[in-house]
């Protein structure tokens, strides 16, 4: 992996499972730096998410499209030259090569979190369509990455924050963060705009 510090980094994408803080430190990571911020799991057909409603894990073909209009949103930012917070689970070493190769703007970050820890946010947050019941089947999939930088997703999130931006040297833009491509699509669809 090319350090950060000897490259610009456009996107952040923070990786892992269900539950372990991406969204939180996400939105504050991108508020931070005056960055847009997507929430990967708009990107999820109504099909993946009825399917995760009901229990059920999805496969490697339910993940497809969802994992195709992820790597879209991170091809039309990187044109348009803007730069953004991306969330996304990533759970394989295949996915996030998928979503971020050929742009070498892009860090992925692993919020690294242990079972115990994760299962009891999943079960104090029941309006999400991801159960706690589907974390094992997360973690049984998960290919922790070596090639990405790790932060224990049980710290505070305004720390996680700091250790992400001093780890890939991210400093607040001084002009206003671009107008996002689009916040949710759960046709799948990328609106360049």
């Amino acid at each position: 992996m090319i350090e950060a510090k000897n490259r610009d980094i456009w996107i952040v994408i923070l990786m892992g499972v269900s539950g372990s803080g991406k969204t939180t430190v996400g939105q504050l990571l991108a508020g931070s730096l005056g960055w847009s911020f997507y929430e990967g799991d708009d990107f999820h057909s109504q099909g993946n998410v009825s399917k995760m409603l009901a229990g059920v894990p999805l496969s490697d073909e339910d993940r497809v499209p969802w994992l195709s209009a992820i790597h879209q949103l991170v091809h039309e930012l990187i044109r348009k030259s803007q730069r953004a917070v991306i969330t996304c689970s990533a759970l394989k070493k295949t996915y996030r090569k998928f979503i971020t190769e050929g742009h070498p703007h892009v860090a992925v970050v692993y919020l690294r979190g242990n079972y115990a820890v994760i299962h009891s946010r999943l079960r104090s947050r029941p309006d999400h369509f991801m159960k706690a019941d589907l974390l094992a089947s997360q973690f049984s999939v998960l290919e922790e990455p070596h090639e990405a930088p790790s932060i224990d997703a049980s710290q505070a999130p305004e720390v996680i924050v700091e250790q992400i931006k001093g780890m890939l040297h991210l400093h607040p833009r001084s002009q206003p963060c671009h107008t996002p491509i689009r916040q949710a699509a759960n046709d799948n669809d990328i609106d360049p705009g």
